[in-house]
């Protein structure tokens, strides 16, 4: 039964609310998933987010906790005797850090990019963008993991969550634009791990089907066309 102290507000298509669910899943932590439509926004979203108003949102202990990372970060912290995701070297925590703000903030809006492109150039750039982005990731990824599964060694750590999280994504921009993003010939390191990450245990159930997320694009690309606001 699922911990009513320990709350997530969220959608199940979002990349930034999967990273919470891995996280209480590695840590074996019951909670109560709240489900948003967003259109419109719950007054509970709002009065636990008033600055941005997005998912998702923790709340533990009727105390909310904003944004993906720092979320993470606060459950690794909170229940600390179980699980580390975050490396307790200050270096490497540091260095965690910093490739999760790079694919926040660098990668995965290459990624977006693609579907944005206007015309078969454009399209090619931006395709060649991402590879530029993973090459940079299969890099970090072959010296953190030490030839081990993840970016964390032997088990799931911070940057496997943030990249991870975005493995759905790309499998739809891979399905609709019908190329292949992860490509064994150029980054053979990520392509295996992203096999190895989507069927841990703390992730295969949380995981959204491809067709599923397609689906949900669809409609999403539709609404932005047609001039509504993204929720």
């Amino acid at each position: 039964m699922a911990d009513k102290s320990v709350k997530l507000l969220g959608l199940w298509p979002s990349p930034f609310v999967m990273r919470p669910r891995i996280a209480f899943n590695l840590k074996s932590i019951d909670y109560e998933f709240i489900e948003e439509n967003m259109q419109p926004k719950s007054e509970l979203l709002l009065k636990s987010n008033p600055i941005h108003k997005k998912i998702p949102v923790v709340i533990h202990a009727d105390k909310p906790v904003c944004e993906s990372n720092i979320i993470v970060e606060y459950i690794d912290e909170t229940w600390s005797s179980t699980y580390p995701i975050l490396p307790s070297d200050p270096y490497a925590r540091a260095t965690a850090r910093f490739w999760a703000a790079y694919i926040d903030d660098k990668f995965f809006p290459t990624v977006r990019g693609i579907a944005a492109a206007q015309g078969e150039e454009a399209k090619k750039a931006a395709i060649e963008t991402v590879f530029e982005g993973l090459a940079l990731l299969e890099d970090a990824y072959v010296k953190s993991s030490n030839g081990k599964p993840f970016f964390g060694g032997d088990t799931i750590g911070f940057v496997d969550i943030a990249l991870g999280s975005f493995l759905g994504w790309i499998r739809v921009s891979e399905k609709m634009n019908e190329i292949t993003i992860l490509d064994e010939a150029k980054t053979p390191g990520l392509t295996n791990w992203a096999e190895t990450f989507a069927a841990h245990p703390a992730v295969k159930d949380v995981m959204p089907e491809t067709d599923k997320l397609v689906e949900f694009a669809k409609i999403i690309f539709a609404r932005m066309k047609g001039g509504a606001p993204p929720s």
